[in-house]
């Protein structure tokens, strides 16, 4: 059976404690941050991150250099056969093409994943590659069955302001101030790599609500099956607000009559363009 090692990078939301303990390796996405570069939790924590936010810091996002890219694929090559590469969806971020050009280099021993996660959903893809290396399955067959799985996730994000969906044009200025006077709270959705509006409610309960009831939905048409064997994953995300974040997980675990909820923040890619405080659910199939 070939030695396969697995990596990801940081959206995933997996810390390098934990990626260590799993024994994988994570990419830190770089940020530049008034014209300084760090990389999401080696240089800058999440709280740090927020802060800078929003004192209003000019922050951009960008990809992992390619040499960065190569240098830890050549070094794990070292020790294994074959890597397989779980990035960030490529709907989201030019950083999986990047990397399926870069793997073009490496006779096949580099598979790169385009299964169209983020945060928790990739940390699945994560969790889902390790089972199947652990079924005997090489480095180009996990990246098949993943990208196989590729629409069965869902994510909902309810963000608690319009600042910065204002500041990224996805909003008018004029819809961000009338929303924020009328309370206004979007609830936006990350399906096939897409991140759109799904709802927009009054108050953050309201949102709350109109996000299980649509991860429901997806549960009942989408994955009804999958829901009552078991292999549906439910799963939650925050930004920057950690016990907004436990009461959400409880309500969660309420709603849906299960004491599994996997939690983890939201990466800071995502959470620079909709700032602290909202919060995420999700749902994915896992491999069984």
């Amino acid at each position: 059976m070939k030695r396969i090692a697995i990596v990801t990078d940081s959206n995933s939301g997996i810390s390098q404690a934990e990626a260590q303990r799993l024994g994988i390796s994570v990419l830190p996405m770089p940020f530049t941050i008034d014209g300084e570069l760090y990389f999401e939790d080696l240089t800058i924590s999440q709280e740090e991150f927020y802060q800078r936010l929003e004192a209003g810091a000019a922050i951009s996002t960008s990809q992992p250099a390619p040499g960065d890219v190569t240098d830890l694929w050549d070094k794990l090559l070292q020790s294994y056969d074959q890597v397989v590469h779980i990035p960030m969806s490529s709907g989201l971020s030019g950083s999986c093409q990047s990397a399926r050009t870069l793997a073009m280099e490496y006779g096949g021993r580099v598979e790169v994943v385009d299964n169209q996660r983020i945060s928790v959903t990739l940390w699945q893809a994560v969790m889902d590659a390790m089972v199947l290396r652990g079924q005997g399955l090489d480095a180009r067959e996990i990246r098949e069955e993943l990208e196989a799985r590729r629409a069965q996730s869902s994510i909902y994000i309810c963000v608690e302001t319009l600042k910065y969906l204002r500041k990224g044009g996805r909003i008018t200025p004029a819809a961000a101030a009338l929303g924020t006077v009328l309370n206004v709270k979007p609830v936006l959705q990350i399906q096939g790599g897409k991140l759109d509006a799904y709802a927009k409610v009054r108050g953050k309960k309201a949102a709350r609500q109109a996000m299980i009831d649509a991860i429901r939905k997806d549960m009942e048409t989408r994955f009804p099956k999958e829901w009552a064997d078991g292999s549906l994953q439910l799963e939650a995300a925050y930004s920057g607000n950690p016990e907004e974040a436990k009461d959400w997980k409880k309500e969660l675990r309420k709603a849906f009559g299960t004491k599994r909820v996997d939690m983890a923040p939201l990466p800071l890619s995502v959470a620079c363009h909709i700032g602290r405080g909202a919060l995420a659910v999700a749902c994915s199939v896992a491999v069984g």
